[in-house]
């Protein structure tokens, strides 16, 4: 099959045609996360013809991705997702070339993993890399494509550096830990992720082909309970500092975890020989779990408690101060930040490393995972 055949529908397009296309093939694009935004973004731009794209991503794939993050598959489950993308992106468009790259973006790395691309395309999940993401594009110069979903609704932007706004001119700065839900609580529908994706691989290719107006200096929300679109505009803000360098952007968002003065963490096979009564100085802990209410019903550890991580400012009261806490989640992320409100509060607390993910690894598989 020739390029022409494959591109056909796309060369025929009104002011695209074949220099357009050459572009894309010799574009090199890098993607932050192989997730639900990815899933869409990824196999768009393979499909389009983007020549290379990079995808860094440090996760594996777990079941509760399936039914957002297409790009995987159950027999994915385990590995790591950027070495799934790479498989499925081979069998959609085997002349892209992906470069995975399994690692977190930090300020450490980023400068020299963005540098290397013509447009970045943020689809991560935290305010913490949108931020780094948007610093290092104005940084190196390369344009940047970001979306963000949560429940039934996203928003998706763009910007090209010293042309525009950026994602601090809307955003100038994060909002308070906690204030916002991310997917694991609040969950997300999955063709929300699908819709925003599209919209970010489309403004992707429109940058990379000079076709179009591009969202720059605007952010399109959608809706998908209403099925609604919005558009907002936005200029740069004359008051905001430079960008001058990468920062500590967990710490910029408030997320940092302070290092705590006990330790921390208690390994699920602790936790199992602390409830059978093998830690006799400890059968007194309160286990309470900070999950949703719907995962509490799918998953639960004998005897806990259970207080969502929201609710649990209000409703830590109920607790006996007089006793050890343990707080557990899914992987042991949410229960780290429960960890350092009930620490603050004054309660003597740990929490379960990995979450109940690592006990039903660990410990009892008959706990599922989910």
């Amino acid at each position: 099959m020739t390029g022409i055949e494959r591109f056909a529908r796309q060369l025929s397009l009104p002011g695209f045609g074949r220099a357009a296309q050459e572009s894309l093939g010799a574009a090199r694009v890098l993607v932050i996360g192989a997730g639900g935004l990815g899933s869409t973004v990824i196999p768009a731009l393979a499909a389009a013809g983007v020549g290379t794209i990079g995808v860094v991503d440090a996760d594996t794939v777990e079941l509760s991705n399936l039914h957002r993050q297409h790009l995987h598959g159950v027999r994915d489950i385990g590995r790591l997702k950027v070495d799934s993308a790479a498989e499925s992106i081979a069998a959609i468009a085997p002349a892209t070339i992906v470069e995975p790259i399994a690692e977190r973006l930090t300020s450490a790395n980023a400068l020299e993993i963005v540098g290397r691309y013509d447009l970045l395309v943020d689809g991560s999940d935290n305010f913490a890399t949108r931020y780094l993401a948007n610093d290092a594009a104005a940084l190196t110069g390369v344009p940047l494509v970001w979306g963000a979903v949560l429940q039934y609704g996203g928003q998706a932007g763009a910007c090209r550096p010293a042309e525009g706004p950026d994602y601090r001119d809307l955003f100038p700065a994060p909002p308070p830990p906690g204030s916002v839900l991310d997917c694991a609580t609040g969950g997300v529908l999955p063709t929300v992720c699908g819709v925003v994706g599209s919209i970010m691989a489309t403004e992707a290719i429109k940058l990379l082909t000079g076709v179009g107006e591009p969202l720059l200096g605007r952010v399109t929300t959608y809706d998908a309970l209403t099925g609604g679109f919005r558009e907002l505009a936005y200029g740069r803000d004359p008051e905001a500092a430079p960008i001058t360098g990468l920062i500590d952007y967990e710490l910029f968002c408030g997320v940092a975890p302070a290092a705590p003065a006990e330790p921390a963490g208690v390994s699920a096979p602790e936790l199992a020989a602390l409830l059978s009564g093998e830690a006799e100085h400890e059968r007194t802990a309160q286990l309470v779990d900070v999950r949703e209410p719907w995962e509490f019903e799918l998953a639960r550890l004998p005897g806990a408690v259970p207080i969502p991580l929201g609710q649990l400012p209000q409703a830590m009261d109920a607790l006996d101060r007089d006793r050890p806490v343990i707080v557990y989640c899914h992987h042991g992320i949410r229960s780290q930040r429960a960890l350092e409100t009930l620490r603050a509060a004054g309660f003597d607390v740990r929490h379960l490393t990995g979450g109940i993910d690592a006990w039903s690894r660990l410990v009892d598989d008959a706990v599922a995972r989910y």
